[in-house]
C-alpha cells in the first residue's frame, strides 16, 4: 500500500474480484493502473451477461436520454463503472479515490516498460471451479457495439515483438554478468566476505 503507483495486469483476473481489490486500494489512498483490461473474464456465459446487458441497455431517462445513464462498451470502461459502483463517488474522499484510477486496454506506451502485478485473489483460476462458464471480457465487448478490438490487435502485436527483444537482450547481459561473478577472484576480499556471512 501507498507504493508511487501500482501497475495490475488484468489478464486472467475476475473483473468484480478485482474491482473489488482496486476499490480498497484507492480508497487507501493508492494510485492503480490496470492494463489489459480487455483480457479480463466474468464468471457466467456470454449469452447469460449479454441478457444482463441488454437490460441494463433499457435503462434510461425518459425525458431527455443525453443525461444517462450512459452505456459505455469498452472493456476498461467496463471495469472503471464495477469500480465506480464499490465507492462512495458523491463524497469527496470517493471522488478523489477514483482520480486515483485509470483502467485501459492493451499495454500503452508509459506502462510496457514497468513491473505489472498480478492479484492472486482475484484469478480465475484460483476463484472459479473448474468446469464453470466465464466469458472474455474483450469478446463480450465486442458483442455490444466495442469497436476498437482489431487496432488492438495489432497494436499489442507490434508491442509483443518489441519487448521479445528486449527480452532477449536482458538474458544475454544477465548470462555475460553471470560469467563475469563466476570468473572473478574473491581471494582478497574473503576474510571481509566471512564476516559477514556471504563466503
Amino acid at each position: 500500500m501507498f507504493e508511487k503507483l501500482i501497475v495490475v495486469d488484468g489478464r486472467g483476473h475476475l473483473l468484480g474480484r478485482l474491482a473489488s481489490i482496486v476499490a480498497k486500494e484507492l480508497l487507501n489512498g493508492q494510485r492503480v493502473v490496470v492494463v489489459r483490461c480487455e483480457e479480463l473474464e466474468m464468471s457466467n456465459s456470454i449469452y447469460a451477461n449479454r441478457v444482463k446487458f441488454q437490460d441494463f441497455l433499457k435503462k434510461r431517462t425518459a425525458t431527455n436520454p443525453k443525461r444517462g445513464p450512459f452505456h459505455e462498451t469498452s472493456p476498461a470502461e467496463l471495469f472503471k463503472r464495477a469500480v465506480r459502483g464499490m465507492i462512495p463517488r458523491k463524497t469527496a474522499r470517493g471522488a478523489a479515490a477514483l482520480q486515483r484510477l485509470k483502467a485501459v486496454e492493451g499495454v500503452p506506451a508509459p506502462y510496457d516498460t514497468v513491473k505489472r502485478m498480478v492479484v492472486p485473489s482475484a484469478l480465475r483460476v484460483i476463484r472459479l471451479k473448474p468446469g464453470r462458464r466465464f466469458t472474455n471480457v474483450g469478446e463480450f465487448a465486442k458483442t455490444i457495439g466495442w469497436k476498437q478490438s482489431e487496432t488492438l490487435k495489432t497494436l499489442e502485436a507490434k508491442r509483443k515483438v518489441k519487448s521479445a527483444a528486449y527480452f532477449e537482450k536482458k538474458k544475454a547481459r544477465l548470462a555475460v554478468l553471470r560469467k563475469a561473478v563466476q570468473a572473478a577472484d574473491y581471494s582478497a576480499v574473503k576474510p571481509t566476505l566471512q564476516k559477514f556471512g556471504m563466503a
